[in-house]
């Protein structure tokens, strides 16, 4: 008698792991569910590839940019001691026209004594 409680159970045990038939509006439903799967994973797809898209052409444009920034930074360090030679002449053109002002003024007073 025991034998044949255990194996009762056993069956009873083995029937819920056996799938049951699906009726067929639930297969229909699955049906759908899966176009629908199949849709949103080739929206998913679409939007993967205009993200890797988008991100090659972002370090397209950030190499062009880097590059740009390196050939900007040569030309700076090529026009750096052009650029302070210059300034240092303009200083020494504008001592020089404070001179030739002063020498002017001078001239000019002197002119103004004689007149008197």
């Amino acid at each position: 008698m025991t034998e044949s409680l255990w194996e009762s159970e056993v069956v009873e045990e083995k029937q819920p792991d056996q799938p049951a038939e699906k009726p067929a509006e639930e297969q229909a439903g699955e049906t759908n569910s899966l176009a629908l799967s199949v849709d949103e994973f080739s929206a998913l797809e679409e939007r993967v590839l205009r993200a890797v898209d988008l991100v090659k052409r972002e370090r397209q444009t950030r190499a062009a940019a880097e590059e740009r920034v390196s050939q900007v930074e040569a030309q700076l360090r090529e026009q750096a001691p052009v650029a302070e030679k210059l300034q240092k002449e303009v200083e020494v053109l504008r001592d020089e026209r404070d001179q030739v002002r002063k020498r002017i003024e001078h001239l000019l007073a002197q002119l103004d004594a004689l007149e008197l």
